[in-house]
């Protein structure tokens, strides 16, 4: 028989280290020592049961069983275990086994070598009781569900709330402070009834749907957990619902009634009738304690935010988990659902608000994460929605309380500083209030106030005395000196200056004018010119203070790993967090402003950045520089010059109108800075060597300040195409854009020679580089002529200030038709349809939502090519609108092994993604890339 193996718990109330007694983790709290009392009669409950528990139940009790011994009751403990039958022998304390084993006399010795040996004056307690006859108790219950505890005078302010509901109807509040229940009139706040002298502090308290009832959550910290359904009318007790082994933090019942869900700090969720009491199923999968729980109104699904940095789903009607949401990067103390069902929200210690939309209602599903905002500067305490769904509050530990929507969860209103923590938050009745309680006692309505979080500052107004005279222009050389904002050379729009930074140090001041929200380039033209000045540009206010672009706010910290970044390389950007990160997002990094493009695509991969591809373009006029592994990095919101937004723990960035290279990364060392004036009046652009260097002969330059010029150049790939008979070849096409210009740009192929057949017109996209053509061949085809080549025409129109801006691209050069195809491919339905169109004589229609992920399947013909057929990595899906993509395509990319003709593959499109149609294709590139003919993806409106 093995008696003692390691002390339980000891623990006063609210003073508590707890850890799992399976782990052997024990912690170590000051309890009151059992006294011997030489002067009194030895009592079990008072001087036996704390021994017992803080020594020996920890291992022997109902659930651990060691030596098949439980301590937790006096006739348990009689009883005895597998070896030794009765451990006690009253009135011989010297003979009973329990003593001979403590003192070594007996094997096994307790208690073990790795724990405290039992103190000398609680083992004389032992032998007096035992030599006493060892008596019982009055009433023998488990001596983990009592606690002796010292008396702590009450403070003289409210106690804390703890918990707190409002009935269905709206007219009750229900008010946990410790251990009693206030039920207050909701209109009035005055108390009706008190609910007192309850077994435990009340860590949860919810109104049944009738509104005669509540469930109460409690327990004694590592003792055991009990869920408590009482009366409202007089505070009786109608049933209890326990089995815990530590104390529970939440008792849910589901909308409809029919269920109750329990769980705690033993990390396991019980699943109960509440009709009658009866256990329907455990849940024991986190690992870590379970802080929250919320059903959704269906009644079918539970969620469960823990310490393990997760919240789970759970099917109700038979324990099924159908996700972990593992996004969080810290303990998840507060989770809940969106009155349509549509949403899940929880926060916790990572000072986020995370939002998912709910899509796994019935069976296991990604569950797809919409937004993660950082929201405060400390560990989030407590979130509530209003009942309309509409708004969110938010309380932290640094006594900060936030107004967020939803479900876009953009900050609404920063209130003031509370009092104390708001540790309790709740929806009012009435969808323009919530109520906050606070560690103090005090609690307080909190009016929705969508005042919109961040105000942006007026435009800082020109200081200029006397505009600068109209005129058609300046061209001209610099006049010096002018290295003062006094001294500035005044220059009229469209100016031309020729000038030099003389010397070491050299500063050019130009003074110019501007109305309110023109749009100018400023750029030098210098390193072009075989100059070796490295220019700077930057635009000063008269006063000579810099005018400010744009305010960047963090709202997610992330920083580089596996490797460093180059200034160039706009591919495999590693980020730390990079999940919770969206593509178009703003990424900062020591003030580089780059564009998120594409997400990594595997596990060795990392984000890419705009435009996609060769050199990165920056943004905000930023320039492109080198990053080292672990340095920050920052997902930052632009918000209008000025704008003082509210702190939320992480750096606000403001940026000036300067620059150093062009954003392009086209113009070499050479600046082209793009500036919208923020008021009318005069501005100085001041030009500098960014290294400080200088010299009358060698650092000459020009520079251009006139009206803005939005315009762009076209180019095509994959000329001369050798097409295969009923296959296809692509072209491709790319855009250079330039000076602010961010549309979209039709490609439209003409007179293509007979049999042969384009993709087109094909657009690439706002703000996207490429787009891809298929050029096919009818299987009768014939070889075209050089007549039939230059008759074919390609042009690229885009709308540039209103109007149609066509330019010729030339021809396609010499098509030829080529020898069979070895292999050919296609794209087929998969066997789920309900996003199928599939009408005879028009291309096969697929359709996807925002944030949804579809099914295809791609077949090849091998007429006479047997090995493996590859069809991309990250770019398989050919000519995809921007934010769809292959997915899952692991380490070796989307391929159909060797004796296999059939794959079926993932599309998925993020919520970026725009209505639009557009035609797709998949390559293969054995046999030159064959291409299969387009397939029509439209991309619908998101789902509501």
């Amino acid at each position: 028989m093995i008696l003692m193996r390691k002390p339980f718990i000891n623990t006063i109330p609210e003073v508590c280290f707890r850890a799992s007694a399976k782990l052997g983790i024990v912690p170590f709290v000051l309890l009151q020592a059992a006294s011997t009392h030489a002067e009194e009669t030895i009592s079990y409950d008072r001087d036996i049961a704390p021994i017992l528990r803080s020594h020996c139940a920890g291992c022997h009790n109902d659930k651990d069983l060691e030596g098949k011994l439980s301590m937790e009751t006096y006739a348990q403990l009689r009883k005895g275990g597998e070896d030794h039958a009765e451990p006690i022998k009253p009135g011989d304390a010297d003979a009973s086994f329990i003593i001979r084993s403590l003192e070594g006399k007996e094997k096994p010795k307790m208690p073990p070598k790795d724990e405290p040996a039992l103190p000398a004056a609680k083992l004389e307690t032992l032998k007096k009781w035992i030599a006493a006859g060892a008596a019982g108790p009055p009433q023998d219950v488990s001596i983990l569900k009592s606690l002796t505890t010292p008396k702590i005078a009450a403070s003289a302010k409210a106690p804390p709330v703890t918990a707190a509901a409002y009935s269905a109807n709206g007219r009750l509040m229900a008010v946990a402070r410790s251990r009693s229940i206030e039920i207050r009139d909701a209109a009035t706040d005055a108390v009706i009834r008190t609910i007192a002298d309850l077994p435990s502090k009340v860590n949860a308290v919810h109104f049944t749907a009738n509104d005669s009832q509540l469930i109460l959550a409690g327990g004694i910290t590592g003792l055991h957990g009990v869920a408590q359904l009482r009366k409202v009318e007089d505070g009786s007790l109608i049933r209890e619902f326990g089995g815990h082994s530590d104390v529970l933090y939440d008792a849910e019942i589901s909308p409809d009634g029919a269920l109750l869900a329990t769980a705690g700090y033993d990390r396991t969720i019980r699943l109960w009738q509440p009709a009658d009491g009866k256990l329907l199923r455990t849940i024991d999968v986190h690992k870590g304690a379970i802080f929250d729980l919320a059903w959704h109104p269906g009644s079918k699904v539970l969620a469960s935010a823990s310490a393990d940095e997760t919240v789970k789903l759970w099917r109700a009607s038979d324990g099924t988990r159908l996700d972990t949401l593992n996004q969080p990067q810290g303990e998840m103390s507060s989770v809940l659902f969106t009155p349509d069902g549509e949403y899940i929200i929880a926060a916790g210690t990572d000072k986020r608000i995370h939002l998912w939309r709910f899509v796994s209602k019935e069976a296991p599903a990604l569950n797809p994460p919409v937004h993660s905002r950082f929201a405060h500067e400390s560990a989030v305490c407590g979130i509530a929605l209003s009942v309309d769904g509409k708004h969110l509050l938010s309380s932290a530990d640094d006594r900060t309380l936030k107004l967020w929507s939803v479900p876009d969860l953009v900050l609404e209103h920063a209130y003031d500083a509370q009092p104390d923590i708001a540790s309790v938050l709740l929806a009012a009745p009435q969808p323009d209030k919530f109520l906050a309680a606070r560690m103090d006692g005090s609690m307080a309505a909190v009016a929705v106030n969508t005042a919109a979080g961040v105000k942006p500052a007026p435009p800082p107004a020109s200081q200029a005395a006397e505009p600068a005279a109209p005129s058609t222009g300046t061209n001209g050389g610099e006049t010096e000196p002018n290295n003062e904002p006094s001294a500035a050379m005044t220059v009229q729009i469209p100016a031309m200056i020729k000038g030099s930074v003389s010397a070491a140090g050299d500063t050019d001041i130009f003074r110019f004018h501007a109305a309110a929200g023109e749009e100018l380039t400023l750029e030098v033209n210098a390193a072009r010119a075989k100059s070796k000045l490295d220019s700077r540009l930057e635009v000063l206010h008269p006063d000579g203070s810099p005018v400010e672009q744009v305010v960047l706010q963090a709202t997610r910290d992330s920083w580089f790993t596996f490797r460093g970044k180059d200034s160039d390389t706009s591919d495999d950007f590693r980020l730390h967090n990079w999940a919770e990160m969206e593509l178009n997002e703003y990424l900062y990094a020591n003030g580089e402003v780059v564009k998120l493009w594409l997400y990594p695509r595997g596990p060795d991969s990392g984000y890419k950045v705009y435009p996609g591809s060769g050199k990165r373009q920056t943004c905000f006029g930023t320039p492109a520089l080198v990053h080292a592994l672990g340095a920050p990095a920052y997902v930052v919101t632009p918000l209008p010059p000025g704008s003082q937004p509210p702190p939320n723990g992480l750096p606000v960035f403001h940026l000036n109108y300067e620059n150093d290279d062009d954003s392009y990364r086209r113009l070499g060392a050479d600046s082209q800075l793009l500036f919208t004036a923020p008021a009318d009046g005069d501005y100085f652009v001041r030009l500098t060597d960014v290294r400080g260097f200088g010299g009358e002969k060698d650092f000459g330059y020009t520079l251009a300040v006139r009206p803005r010029q939005p315009d762009f150049k076209a180019s095509v790939g994959g000329t001369g195409p050798k097409v295969s008979p009923g296959s296809g070849r692509e072209v491709t096409f790319s855009v250079e854009r330039s000076e602010g210009f961010d549309g979209p740009v039709r490609i439209d192929i003409a007179n293509l020679p007979a049999g042969f057949s384009a993709s087109t017109p094909v657009e690439i996209e706002a703000g996207q580089s490429p787009a891809i053509a298929v050029i096919n061949a009818a299987p009768d085809a014939a070889n075209p002529d050089a007549t039939a080549d230059k008759a074919v025409k390609v042009t690229a129109t885009a709308k540039i200030g209103g109007k149609d801006v066509t330019r010729d691209l030339g021809t396609l050069g010499d098509i030829q038709l080529g020898p069979a195809p070895k292999v050919s491919v296609e794209i087929l339905p998969d066997a789920d349809r309900s996003y199928v169109k599939d009408i005879q004589g028009q291309p096969l229609e697929l359709s996807i939502q925002p944030g949804q992920t579809i099914t295809a399947k791609v077949k090849a013909t091998r007429h006479d090519f047997g090995g493996r057929i590859e069809l991309g990595g990250d770019d398989s899906g050919r000519n995809l609108p921007h934010g769809l993509y292959v997915d899952n395509i692991g380490l070796n990319g989307l391929l159909i092994v060797e004796g296999q003709t059939e794959r079926t593959f993932f599309i998925t499109a993020s919520r970026i993604a725009k209505p639009c149609t557009r035609l797709f294709h998949l390559r293969a590139t054995a046999d030159g890339g064959q291409a299969s003919r387009p397939v029509l993806i439209r991309v619908l409106p998101p789902a509501k």
